[in-house]
């Protein structure tokens, strides 16, 4: 008797590309959809149903910014009330208290917000837009509804100098949660690679600062800091294992192992408007093509630690080499992890690149933000 994969624990919905805010590391794809090609409500909660019976016990409700879907309610109160734990991950722009008592009202169990910067001039560059005092009011908003505060802010060569700023904020704002997501360099966050790549002496000195913060808040706000793939040299699951543990349904019904696998080619992926989740997770041959280990090759699959890594991440893979097949270059027994000595920086900080930002058809480049000069460094980084 043959048995299938476990059932994944959580769910990506990504209910809608459109934002109010055009940050360049988003890591959405560069080819956005369009709004007359998003899921209806109906297909959302019989997704969502079918997730809950698949086994998925939280789903992340996210987007481009999921408050501009003015059904939101309707897809709150039915994750919820097939048992799935709901958090809206948001920029916080349209978020006032009536609209989170609604949601509140619906089910919705918690909130992570998006910060760019603890500088509100630094922020509104870096978003595009004026959002930050948006931001602060709807920190506000959450507080006041009692639901639970999670800050997350995507760390970058333009924001890692203001990391003090950035964790102090979060804690003022009342978070209990601080995710420091380094940018991992997928759709638009690839596209502006070279201007986002941070130093090495930038990221010494925040692991540094995290540390300290860990202590100083140990017991009262978690901190959550992980290095780039491409200065640790080690290989990280992808998604904790290509469809081992979650799923991604993009806002057009393709359905994902990981948020950033449309971009792999010959992929094929499914959609819940032509299958039901189950199928697709446990028969498709894009949740399938790399399950396991059977798929690897050299050095791979002969890796003592190919168990623990699975080959790292796939896109990855073939955005630095051109073959997703390829172990992942950010390992460090990887035949192509040279490759990453020329992206990963040791000079200045100082940004003077361009920024493509994010929207559809974004091609110009934004004005450069200056950060603080940063000391030439080689030495290795310490994670934390």
């Amino acid at each position: 008797m043959t048995t299938g994969p476990p059932a994944p624990w959580a769910l990506l919905a990504e209910l809608t590309h459109s934002c109010p805010l055009q940050c360049g590391y988003c890591s959405n794809p560069v080819e956005l959809t369009r709004r007359s090609q998003e899921l209806s409500t109906d297909t959302w909660v019989r997704v969502l149903r079918e997730a809950a019976d698949l086994g998925v016990v939280q789903t992340h409700l996210s987007g481009g910014e999921p408050l501009l879907r003015r059904d939101l309610d309707v897809l709150v109160a039915a994750a919820s009330e097939a048992g799935v734990y709901t958090q809206l991950v948001t920029s916080g722009l349209g978020l006032d208290g009536s609209r989170l008592a609604a949601l509140t009202d619906a089910g919705l169990r918690s909130v992570q917000l998006s910060v760019q910067h603890s500088d509100q001039r630094a922020s509104d560059l870096i978003a595009g837009t004026r959002s930050f005092h948006a931001k602060e009011r709807a920190a506000a908003a959450v507080r006041e509804s009692g639901l639970p505060l999670g800050v997350n802010v995507v760390l970058h060569r333009r924001n890692l100098d203001a990391l003090d700023g950035l964790i102090e904020l979060a804690v003022n704002w009342g978070a209990e949660r601080v995710e420091l997501a380094n940018t991992q360099f997928y759709g638009w966050g690839l596209l502006n690679r070279t201007a986002l790549m941070p130093t090495r002496a930038q990221l010494a000195t925040a692991a540094a600062s995290v540390e300290r913060w860990r202590e100083r808040l140990a017991g009262t706000t978690e901190i959550v800091w992980v290095l780039p793939d491409y200065f640790e040299g080690v290989a990280k699951r992808c998604m904790g294992g290509w469809g081992s543990v979650s799923l991604t349904v993009a806002p057009d019904g393709t359905v994902l192992p990981c948020p950033a696998a449309a971009s792999l080619p010959n992929l094929d992926p499914p959609n819940v408007r032509d299958h039901p989740l189950d199928w697709i997770w446990s028969r498709s041959e894009t949740f399938n093509v790399y399950r396991g280990t059977d798929w690897m090759q050299e050095p791979c699959r002969t890796c003592l630690h190919r168990d623990e890594d699975l080959g790292g991440c796939r896109c990855q893979a073939l955005a630095l080499t051109g073959d997703a097949t390829r172990a992942d270059p950010a390992c460090s027994l990887s035949p192509d992890h040279a490759a990453l000595s020329t992206l990963a920086v040791s000079g200045p900080s100082t940004v003077t690149g361009p920024l493509i930002p994010r929207r559809p058809g974004g091609a110009r480049p934004a004005a450069p933000v200056a950060t603080p000069e940063a000391e030439r460094s080689t030495a290795p980084i310490t994670t934390v």
